[in-house]
């Protein structure tokens, strides 16, 4: 166990980092009263389980996963609009800190599943006591529609072990479908929402001020 503590260490450290700069974006956003791409990110390191079986499933050698598997450090950024993943691709684009090694597009070309997300994997050089090292990060940007039913297909594919019975795949596909249309609706009335959120924020602090003056 203490040589997966010992090789997770700097993946932890590249999540806890990317996690500060990527919230870092969206409190600047804010800072200058503009509407932000980012909603929220998360981030997490890979089961030291799910590490094994998907090295097992893609034949990758265990003295080879920092080279060949591209997510045992994983962020998700969240977006409320389509449009935003694009924003935050340009934003990961102009950064000088991270080199980006290659990008997929299941948004333009979702997967026959109907999965649709936007990922970057990325080349994050981690400062330890040993130096420099350099690891891979996927970065997954996606609305909060295609991550709702991200989650819910995951958790199928855990339970039917890949195997989906052909009316649970359907459906799936529906629900992708579904969840798609549903971000396209929300593109249309982006101003609206966008006005009223403002609205909401500016109440909000305005109540939060009232009742430090009279606290």
């Amino acid at each position: 166990m203490n040589h997966w503590d010992l090789f997770l260490s700097p993946y932890k450290q590249a999540v806890d980092e990317l996690k500060i700069k990527l919230k870092g974006i969206r409190a600047q956003f804010e800072q200058d009263s503009s509407f932000s791409p980012i909603e929220f990110v998360t981030g997490r390191v890979k089961p030291i389980a799910s590490i094994l079986d998907k090295a097992l499933q893609k034949g990758i050698p265990l003295d080879r996963l920092e080279e060949e598997m591209q997510d045992i450090a994983g962020l998700r950024v969240m977006c409320q609009f389509v449009d935003d993943i694009n924003r935050v691709v340009k934003l990961l684009k102009m950064r000088n800190d991270f080199e980006i090694v290659e990008e997929r597009d299941y948004i333009s070309h979702k997967k026959s599943s109907g999965y649709r997300s936007y990922h970057v994997v990325i080349r994050y050089p981690v400062q330890t006591i040993h130096g420099e090292k350099k690891i891979l990060v996927e970065i997954q940007i996606r609305t909060l529609a295609m991550n709702f039913w991200a989650t819910i297909e995951h958790s199928l594919n855990y339970k039917y072990k890949g195997q989906f019975p052909e009316d649970i795949k359907v459906r799936l596909q529906r629900a992708a479908e579904a969840a798609f249309l549903l971000d396209e609706e929300m593109s249309q009335i982006r101003g609206e929402i966008q006005d009223a959120q403002a609205f909401f924020s500016r109440k909000k602090e305005n109540q939060n001020k009232t009742d430090r003056r009279d606290g």
